[in-house]
């Protein structure tokens, strides 16, 4: 991935992550997160999974990340668009489909 790949990535991940590391590990623990998501096997949802490498990547200095991390964040950026997409109507608040854009790391409330 290029440098100029690298800083759109990366400002679009910012703009879309809005759930500080400490929120979302938070959030990770309670048992509406656990639930949110589609589980594999019975395990963790990949949701889940992708916030817990989102609270890592926050925490990395830019300059460390891998191109791996870039891939990643590349992934949550689109996933976040496409969720946003299919917001359904009336009061979101305790919804799955908020529960499920605050594992990936965006509140739509915010």
């Amino acid at each position: 991935m290029d440098e100029d790949e690298r800083k759109r990535v990366w400002d679009e991940f910012r703009a879309l992550v809005n759930v500080k590391p400490a929120d979302l590990e938070t959030w990770l623990a309670s048992a509406e997160s656990q639930s949110a998501g589609q589980h594999k096997d019975g395990g963790e949802s990949t949701g889940h999974a992708s916030g817990r490498r989102i609270v890592g990547i926050l925490r990395t200095r830019k300059s460390d990340l891998t191109d791996d991390d870039y891939q990643h964040m590349r992934k949550v950026v689109g996933y976040i668009h496409r969720h946003l997409a299919q917001r359904p109507s009336g009061d979101v608040r305790d919804t799955r489909w908020r529960y499920s854009l605050l594992n990936w790391g965006h509140d739509p409330l915010a």
